[in-house]
């Protein structure tokens, strides 16, 4: 029930919820943190990485090497999804590997091989949309508001 408004509950509901929550497993809360934190730091400074070996092998900026080197983490991740260790890293580390760009690219990949029995159009196309298609439209339309309110804020004479 947690923070909700708590429900009156007749007495067989209360002896069921209460040994319910004698029997409920305890999740080790701050050793998952800690996972999570390290292994998507790991993420990050592999990423750092990717973006550095742009910078220094093929002179990218630092502004444009951060294209590339997103699409390597993806590809990368595609493949580790596709061999079937990433899910594995997930299982470990939680959203320390579902947060960052990584995890993106696991859930859509995912779905593609899970629905690829169905075909090519009808089975991998459109599954895979179903999760990539919102994350590019909210990310677009947000991207598009905050260019409105930049501009409007410049054109005040604010930045």
């Amino acid at each position: 029930m947690g923070d909700k408004k708590k429900q009156k509950l007749n007495p067989n509901q209360q002896r069921y919820q209460d040994f319910q929550q004698k029997r409920e497993t305890k999740r080790p809360i701050f050793k998952n943190c800690i996972k999570a934190f390290l292994i998507g730091g790991l993420i990050c400074f592999i990423g750092q990485l990717i973006s550095t070996f742009y910078i220094y092998q093929f002179n990218f900026t630092e502004k444009t090497a951060g294209n590339p080197t997103t699409a390597t983490l993806i590809f990368i991740t595609m493949l580790l999804t596709g061999f079937g260790v990433y899910d594995r890293i997930a299982q470990f580390s939680g959203a320390g590997s579902a947060v960052p760009v990584t995890g993106f690219g696991n859930a859509v990949i995912s779905s593609a091989i899970e629905y690829r029995s169905e075909g090519f159009i009808l089975g991998v196309g459109s599954n895979m949309l179903k999760l990539a298609g919102p994350v590019i439209v909210y990310g677009v339309f947000s991207a598009f508001v905050v260019a409105i309110i930049k501009t409007i804020l410049t054109q005040w004479g604010g930045f």
